[in-house]
């Protein structure tokens, strides 16, 4: 790409849009959008006010970001999605994706020979793993996960000055888990802000750390997340040998725990976006297994919290994506009836409209799509918003209904950042 519109380039990433969704969106190739960003096509006047609305500037910025200018009023949303709101957003970012880097190379380093304990080591380990598991219930119970993120961020700074003081092989061998526990968090706080390379990164700092601490379960859960950001991403084939080898460490980790059946589950999900229904099928038959196991023991409710009471509307989305409305109808109305989250409410509410729009059945696509837009109201989660662009991408045969075209408006106005 020449530089003549990286500027439209990246406010099109930024809000949340690949160069096929965003062609999608438009009713045009994905080669004219190559086309505009590479400066050798300019969108023509008639397309420019849908462009626009996308893109959430003027008329008069969009021209700006035609001739790759940077606009005052665009120069800010242009940037990257920021974790919280306020002005030094990006900065705390830098700091924590800083610290990671610091625990990360800490982490690597050989044990010392002193086997002294400094104040901090031994703050850590009679409480860290205790604030972990509350930062987890935090994140899990909170509508709005960034609340979570300045205990997060000062845990980060007393993990770095904790590894970098003496202490046993033992207690060193605890914090590289603490700290595996830790990275999965701030992996998460990164992917529900669409942050998907940082999530990644976390993800894969994870498992360097769980490894080092000896433990297979965190190994293979950290390995699970980084796959579930390469299918979120559209790459199934890129998840599936990180899937393989997680399912192989978890089976070598502790048979009480529910990591395997978790590791089994992603599959599903990755075999479904290939197209391959007869794996699927297996993939969840072994997740299933997972109502086998003690419930309250099964997971910890933090880094690893599979208990198998999503495996209904994970079976139905399975099943949508492979193209089977029938199988996957019983399963989303089976999910809706249970209790759920506001997010996972909202995900099991947009599958029900797309397949509303399997069936060409507009009053199922308008009933199901404007209750998912009403929790994406009530949550600033960039996950709803991009949960309601796969409905927005089946809408445009049915633009012509008033209600659709609302409901198109309406997520397109949706936040993709958290």
């Amino acid at each position: 790409m020449t530089s003549r519109r990286r500027h439209f380039a990246v406010r099109r990433a930024a809000r949340g849009y690949s160069q096929e969704e965003f062609a999608e969106a438009l009713s045009v190739a994905a080669s004219t959008v190559v086309r505009w960003e590479r400066g050798r096509a300019t969108p023509r006047p008639h397309q420019r006010p849908k462009i626009a609305e996308l893109l959430g500037v003027t008329l008069p910025a969009l021209e700006a970001l035609l001739f790759d200018e940077q606009p005052a009023e665009t120069a800010e949303l242009s940037a990257a999605p920021s974790l919280l709101h306020g002005d030094d957003d990006d900065m705390k970012r830098r700091e924590v994706l800083g610290l990671l880097a610091v625990t990360g190379a800490l982490v690597a380093l050989p044990d010392p020979d002193e086997a002294a304990r400094g104040r901090t080591v031994s703050t850590l380990l009679e409480t860290g793993d205790a604030l972990h598991r509350s930062l987890w219930q935090v994140y899990a119970l909170s509508d709005s996960k960034q609340v979570v993120f300045p205990a997060v961020r000062a845990q980060l700074d007393v993990m770095a000055k904790g590894l970098t003081e003496t202490r046993t092989a033992v207690d060193r061998s605890r914090l590289c888990r603490m700290t595996a526990d830790l990275y999965q968090l701030v992996g998460e706080l990164f992917f529900d802000a669409n942050r998907y390379t940082d999530a990644a990164q976390c993800y894969t700092l994870a498992a360097n750390a769980a490894y080092a601490g000896g433990d297979h379960d965190l190994w293979a859960c950290a390995m699970t997340r980084h796959a579930y950001v390469e299918l979120y991403a559209r790459r199934a084939p890129a998840a599936q040998p990180l899937l393989a080898a997680a399912f192989r460490i978890a089976r070598r980790g502790d048979g009480a725990l529910s990591t395997r059946h978790w590791v089994a589950a992603v599959q599903a999900q990755a075999y479904a976006a290939m197209g391959d229904l007869d794996a699927c099928n297996r993939a969840l038959d072994e997740a299933e297994k997972v109502h086998a196991l003690n419930g309250a023991h099964s997971h910890n409710g933090g880094w690893l919290r599979f208990d198998g009471s999503r495996l209904a509307e994970e079976r139905g989305a399975c099943y949508l994506q492979l193209g089977r409305p029938d199988l996957a109808e019983e399963a989303l109305t089976t999910a809706l009836a249970q209790p759920l989250s506001l997010r996972r409410r909202a995900a099991v509410l947009s599958d029900l409209a797309v397949l509303g729009a399997h069936r060409r059945d507009i009053d199922q696509i308008v009933h199901y799509a404007e209750q998912a837009l009403g929790l994406a109201d009530r949550s600033n989660s960039g996950f709803i918003g991009k949960k309601l662009d796969g409905v927005r991408g089946r809408l445009a045969p049915f633009l012509s209904d008033d209600r659709v075209s609302t409901l198109d408006h309406r997520i397109a106005a949706l936040p993709r950042t958290a």
